[in-house]
Parts: C-alpha cells; structure tokens; sequence
C-alpha cells in the first residue's frame, strides 16, 4: 500500500495549520515535536532523526516548518528522485506550500491538494508543469514513459515555443499549453505498441496489457521470461504497457512467475480456479485436461482475461513452451492492478533493534511503512509507533508466540502484505525460526494453510541485544563468541547445561539471552559455577537493561560478584573470556575488550 502521510509540526504557533491538514488528509498522521507541541499523534524528540526516518521509510512529509529544516535534514539522505517520497514545506501560518522532492512521485500534485485545503499558494516549480500544464516525464498512474532520458531535452524544446505531433490519445494531454501541429518534428507517441523513442520521440504506453502466465511445477524462469517475451515482441507489444502478470493462485510461489513479474516491472496477481472459471465462455483454447488438473479450463487465457476486465479481449491468444504458456489480454483503461484479483502475499519479518530509533534499519523502516498490516507483541508495537499510525495491529502478549505467527502467515496468505515485529534481530531468539517452522510443517500436522505456504517472506535484519550491549561498552565480541539461551520452556536444561560446558571449555566469549525470570532463579546460577570452572573469578561480566530504551544501563561486574539479584528478564548478560579485559580510564569510564592478538603480530614485527 502507499504510505501515509506524515505532517510534522514543530511549534505552537504551527499548530493550528497542521490540525487543518490533519483534519482534511484522513490517513496522515500528525508528528509533533514532543517538549514543544502536546496532542499530536506520534510525539518524538530530535526533528532531524525523525525526518530522515520519514523519508527513509517512503512516507510522504509534509512539514509545517521552514524549507531550511527539511533540507538540513535530507541533505546526506537524499536518493532517486525516481523513488524518493513526497517532501513539502508549508509556511506556519498556512499561506505557502512549496514542494522541494519527490516531484515524480506526485509532490506537485500532494502540494496542490494542500493548497487547497488551506486556500494558500502552491509554489509549482517544475519548469514543465508551469508553463507547459503537464509534467511529461512524470505521467500519471497507468501510463509509462518508455525513454524518460530523452523527456528532459524534449521538453527544454517545447519551452522555447517548439510545436509538437501527438500519435493517440490520452485525456491528461489534452488540457496542455503545448502548441500541437500534426506534421512537427517533435512528437508524443502513446500506445500499447513497442515503439522506439529518441531524442524527438517520447513514447508513453497506457498499462493496459494484462499477461496471463501458467507453467510445470519448478519450471525455469529462464524458459518462462523466455517465452512471454518473445509472445509480446511477435505480437508488437511493448513490455513497458504490461499492468499486471496473472495466474492460478496455485502459482503464487513459482520463482518462474517472480521472475516475470520482475522482468515486466509489473505486479503479480493470482485467482482461484472459480474465479478463472468464470471466464471460460472466452477463452480461445478451453481444455478439459487442464480443468481435470486444476478446476478451470485455462490458466494463461483465463487469467490475462480476468486480469483485464469485463469488456477484454485476447491480442495473444495461448502460446507454449516445454513448461509454460502465457496470453495476453488488453483492457480499456490502464489497469489498477490493486482492484485486480489478489497478491500473492508477503510476510516481512522484522527485526527492530532493541528500541532506539537509530538502531532501526532504513529496511526495516520502509517495510513496516508498506506493510498493510502489522503483527507483535503489544510493547514492539508501541515502539515503532510513528511507522504504523493508521495500519490494523494486531498485538498479542508473551506466551502467545505460535498464536502470533500463525496469525500472520495466514493473514498474508489471504493476499496482505504483513510485518511480523520483533525486538533486537528477528532470527535471533525470535519469531523467524518459529515462522519457517510452521512454513515446514504440513499443514495436516499443525502447519498453515496451503495458501499462506505460498506467500513471499522477507527477513530484515536487526541489531541484536547482544550488538546493542558490546557497542556500548567496548568490544568485548572482539574475538569468538556464542549466544546461549537459559530458558528450559522449550529447550531442556541438560541440553543447555551441555552447551555452557562446552561453551566454557572452549573458552568463548558467552552472551546469555532470558537469563532469570521470576520463576526460573536457578539457571543463571548454575552457568556461573560451570564457567567458574574455566575462567578466573576476576572475568569481566557485562550487564545491559533495557537497551536502546528508556532507562537503559549498561555496568561492568565480574563473574565471581555476578549475583541473580541483579539480573532479570531485560538484561542482557555478556561473560568474557579469560582474555577479556575490563579496563578503567582516566575519566572514570570503564571499557571491556577482547583482544583478537593483534598485539603478538606487533611484537613479532619489533
């Protein structure tokens, strides 16, 4: 889905203008600096973080503050402006409205809706639209523009007054400022057809093919592209007007059909065999093997024409390889590939970091930005906040861990796109093995459904507790290491005893994961005497809470004075080797470090 809008307001005197905004752009969200502004729906603290994380996320930002602010902020982030969100200023009294990015990804246009809504002024100054009405290398959805490096000297060309011949129709050209001569050397070509554009040629192509693809079980996606390719070039056709690939929702994870999708630049939709069914009157090659299969007498046929609507029609009729066919289908208008039969589905699983803003990745941001909905624990929820304003959550508490994934994989096997939060890195003692556990499982044997066996998982990585708590105190990962969880719920504790010995004997630096709770007291004890074992008392031991959250500490102890008393389930606990060491500087701050030997090279060189 596209992201919300984000409207930042930065001081009292603001206030007012953002509400009338808020008020008038139903899904955004209004962003308030926290110790100057009260009552916005995401309060943050730092203005600059919080902008950049906006734009790195793909949300649209509307900022009720000077340009300055925006732009000190976005200078070293600054992306393709072919993919870079929206970014307005608006002035605190609400009189102008001036678009800075994103004008190819509908700036100009969010400015004026905007202006509008303030009765203020819109500051438009893309030269193109200005004088010309229209900005042609940025058509508006449905349409591409096949040669956009060639827009730039053809519309410098059309500002000094040069006519132009335009070649079909379309209704946003008709209300333009250009001066139109049907034999001048400039010309604007717009079809479905593959046209070649050049220096006084802009081609632009209406999206209204839609592919249908069907294929062998694993077949190659090379043969596949292979085949709808060659289809459309026999036929004339321009890849570039392709809406939408569609097939059989039995498809949905067949790589051949990513691929093709992938090569198209199109969306991937997919049908159920009634939906398909229900054009079969149409079909130019109905078969009864293919319905004996699958419930529905064609799948490439049958999908281009339900992809393409009501009223279209065949240009390809069924073509084949070894392990595919494919068709295409034209429809009247270009096709909203979203009101087109379902996603396959996508399931992001999401590492966040232990909670710092800072510690998020600009992935893992932008993927909750995209996510239709989002699936956690209830506090991971809260934590990312500003990302999810207006998306369904679903919160679960402790405990409910399978409860939660299965949720969101069927969800997503429903055709959503799903962020599944975690804390720290999602496939560290997290939710991501539980998730590829339940895709492995069949689905008579507590698996999920078919359907959700088939949807896209993405994994974004995150800083683990374990990152979070070296970084803040040293290096004490500086050589190897191993994560050691001493939770006996799901693995017994012989196991985990085996573990730390073998751990403790091979002298690895050890970071402990859910180390007490109110009911386990006894595990950590138990670690410490095994270790006692293999280092000396005096190793140094870190301890983090609560990192990258409100009220973290991070304090060096040593595994002789390690007590229970002073862990719990927030911290993090980092043993040293018998290499580690705990140093204490001259300002009174205490580092830890694991020498990798760096210094017996050095001394080998002296």
């Amino acid at each position: 889905m596209d992201a919300s809008p984000a409207i930042l307001v930065l001081t009292p005197a603001a206030l007012l203008t953002a509400r009338k905004l808020a008020e008038g752009i139903p899904q955004a969200t209004l962003h308030g600096l926290a110790h100057r502004v009260s009552g916005t729906d995401v309060p943050f603290s730092d203005t600059l973080d919080q902008i950049r994380a906006l734009y790195q996320a793909g949300s649209p930002i509307i900022g009720v503050c000077a340009s300055g602010i925006l732009i000190r902020a976005l200078a070293a982030v600054i992306t393709d402006k072919l993919s870079e969100p929206p970014v307005i200023a608006v002035s605190e009294d609400g009189a102008s409205v001036v678009p800075l990015l994103g004008g190819h990804r509908g700036a100009n246009a969010l400015a004026r809706d905007v202006a509008a809504l303030l009765d203020a002024h819109a500051a438009i100054t893309t030269a193109g639209e200005t004088a010309l009405g229209v900005a042609l290398d940025t058509p508006p959805k449905g349409w591409r523009l096949a040669n956009i490096r060639d827009a730039k000297g053809v519309m410098a060309r059309l500002l000094a007054g040069e006519p132009v011949a335009m070649e079909g129709h379309a209704a946003w050209l008709s209300t333009t400022r250009m001066a139109v001569k049907g034999d001048a050397k400039l010309r604007l070509v717009l079809s479905v057809k593959a046209v070649e554009g050049n220096a006084d040629t802009l081609v632009y192509h209406p999206r209204r093919l839609a592919v249908g693809v069907g294929c062998a079980r694993g077949a190659d996606p090379a043969e596949v592209t292979r085949l709808v390719r060659k289809a459309l070039a026999d036929a004339g056709l321009s890849e570039g007007a392709v809406g939408c690939v569609a097939s059989l929702d039995l498809k949905a994870d067949e790589p051949a059909m990513a691929a093709v999708a992938q090569a198209l630049s199109a969306p991937f939709r997919v049908f159920s065999a009634d939906e398909l069914e229900r054009v079969a009157d149409r079909l130019a090659n109905p078969s009864e093997l293919v319905f004996a299969e699958v419930g529905c007498h064609g799948v490439s046929e049958g999908a281009a024409l339900a992809a393409a609507g009501q009223h279209s029609r065949l240009l390809v009729e069924k073509r084949k390889s070894a392990n595919a066919t494919v068709a295409v289908a034209i429809a009247d208008d270009p096709i909203d590939a979203a009101t087109v039969g379902r996603a396959r589905g996508k399931l992001s699983v999401i590492g966040i970091g232990p909670g710092q803003d800072a510690w998020r990745t600009p992935e893992a941001s932008r993927l909750l930005s995209e996510a239709d909905e989002v699936v956690g624990y209830s506090l991971y929820l809260d934590i990312v906040a500003p990302l999810i304003q207006g998306k369904p959550r679903h919160a679960f508490p402790l405990g409910a861990e399978e409860e939660r994934v299965r949720f969101a994989l069927e969800r997503a096997g429903e055709g959503r796109s799903v962020a599944l939060v975690s804390s720290g890195d999602a496939g560290i003692y997290a939710m991501g093995a539980l998730v590829f556990e339940l895709l492995d499982r069949p689905s008579d044997a507590g698996g999920v459904s078919d359907a959700a066996k088939r949807i896209e998982v993405v994994n974004a990585p995150g800083i683990s507790a374990l990152q979070a708590a070296s970084a803040l105190i040293g290096a004490p990962l500086g050589h190897d290491f191993c994560a050691i969880s001493l939770s006996d719920l799901l693995t017994p504790w012989e196991a985990i005893e085996k573990r730390l010995k073998a751990a403790a004997e091979g002298d690895f630096v050890i970071a402990f994961y859910n180390p007490v709770s109110k009911r386990r007291r006894t595990q950590l004890a138990a670690a410490k005497d095994i270790l006692l074992q293999h280092r000396p008392a005096e190793t140094p031991v870190v301890l983090g809470v609560n990192l990258g959250r409100e009220g973290q500490t991070v304090r060096v102890t040593t595994l002789g004075d390690l007590t229970v008393d002073e862990v719990d389930m927030l911290t993090t606990v980092l043993v040293g080797s018998s290499n580690s060491k705990a140093v204490r500087r001259g300002s009174g701050e205490t580092f830890v470090y694991t020498p990798r030997g760096y210094a017996k090279r050095i001394e080998e060189k002296l």
